[in-house]
């Protein structure tokens, strides 16, 4: 019997889940994802080799199905597909974990309390990261939990590069850039010694580019700015995120439009971004393939200001030693890594088609002043191995 951390993710819609051995090493045994709950879930997953598992415990589900229904039939399903597995703890990606968590905590009654009062700080990811904990708390109660922060990253960021120009009084009630994506960030800044040599603890870029997207500078692997700030809706657009956005214009959106703040917060979440410009879809690979020039638009958008805030970046780090690409859309969108390249010649990025077109590892021509780079993330791992250390130093 091989005992195993469970990773997972809760949205608002699915439940993302890895196993992996518990540990000095960290392997994964299966991966896999719940989605569609509340309309048509559906269930899929496959063992450490990649092949895909073909027992279906969702075959029966109805729409009705809940996150905690979901995450009762996925143990039962590890039980009977894994039986040389023993979960002996679960690690969940959560999103907010501002100034009182700067670290991976093991989850108990009063560390739920304190991350509940978070939840206006991240209203469309919080709640649903804290609903599985509780479930599964329900479901397992004598299962260690551990909360790993998407915000814990970036608290290595100077004072000056989390502020904003705001009256002091409202600065420390909270109000400041916190940075998501850090688990992500965590695992490129773990591997890109393999990747780039000494060249890892410069000058680096790295754009987390999907669904929700954004930039960090690194400097000796440690975050000095991001892209992202108070909220998940600042920084670059996104799938249906409309990105930054003068102020002004929920002004006039609520006062000549009539726009209630639930409306402009349904808009510049879930109807903005590339969704928003093209008409067409929030899916970059349903985009690059579409004829409408609305696509082709969005994409160059996207592109547009994802240059505009590496300038900015790279302005904070002083230059730049390297731009590394990550996410769905930065590990397989091969246009909208050559565009964003282009923008960024100025910065000495000289990009190699063919490399780019074939997904190579290093994207840009043989003696390039910065390079540029496709490191696929992976952070399951990440939470796989915060949960595994932070366990045994509770033994």
């Amino acid at each position: 019997m091989t005992d195993a951390t469970l990773v997972i993710n809760a949205g608002s819609s699915s439940i993302k889940f890895a196993a992996y051995t518990a540990g000095a090493t960290t392997e994964r045994k299966l991966r896999g994802s719940i989605d569609g709950l509340g309309t048509e879930p559906h269930f899929a997953a496959s063992d450490a080799a990649g092949k895909p598992f073909t027992e279906n415990p969702l075959a029966d589900a109805t729409p009705a199905l809940t996150h905690e229904q979901a995450l009762e039939r996925l143990f039962a399903w590890i039980d009977a597909q894994c039986k040389n597995l023993r979960i002996v703890a679960a690690g969940h990606r959560v999103v907010h974990g501002a100034d009182q968590f700067k670290a991976p905590v093991l989850v108990n009654t009063a560390i739920l309390s304190q991350l509940d009062k978070l939840v206006p700080l991240a209203r469309l990811h919080q709640p649903h990261n804290l609903a599985a904990i509780r479930a599964l708390a329900r479901l397992r109660p004598g299962l260690p939990q551990v909360a790993c922060f998407d915000t814990a990253f970036h608290r290595t960021q100077p004072a000056l590069a989390r502020m904003y120009a705001l009256p002091q009084e409202l600065s420390a009630s909270g109000i400041k850039r916190y940075g998501f994506h850090g688990l992500s960030y965590q695992y490129i800044a773990d591997v890109l010694p393999d990747h780039l040599g000494k060249q890892a603890d410069g000058r680096v870029i790295v754009a987390h580019l999907g669904a929700g997207a954004s930039l960090c500078a690194m400097l000796a692997r440690a975050s000095m700015a991001t892209t992202m700030g108070f909220s998940v809706l600042d920084g670059l657009m996104m799938g249906t995120r409309s990105g930054s956005l003068d102020p002004g214009v929920v002004f006039y959106l609520m006062r000549e439009r009539g726009m209630s703040a639930d409306a402009v917060e349904d808009l510049l979440y879930l109807r903005s971004g590339l969704l928003g410009v093209s008409g067409v879809s929030s899916d970059m690979r349903v985009l690059l393939a579409s004829g409408d020039p609305r696509a082709r638009v969005a994409v160059e958008l996207f592109a547009y200001r994802a240059a505009r805030e590496i300038g900015s970046l790279a302005a904070a780090l002083g230059g730049l030693d390297a731009l590394i690409f990550t996410g769905g859309i930065g590990e397989h969108a091969a246009p909208v890594r050559e565009l964003i390249c282009k923008h960024c010649a100025w910065l000495g990025v000289v990009l190699d088609p063919a490399a780019n077109a074939r997904h190579a590892t290093c994207i840009t021509m043989t003696g390039t002043r910065t390079t540029a780079w496709v490191i696929p993330t992976d952070e399951e791992i990440v939470i796989a191995r915060h949960t595994g250390r932070l366990m045994a130093a509770s033994t």
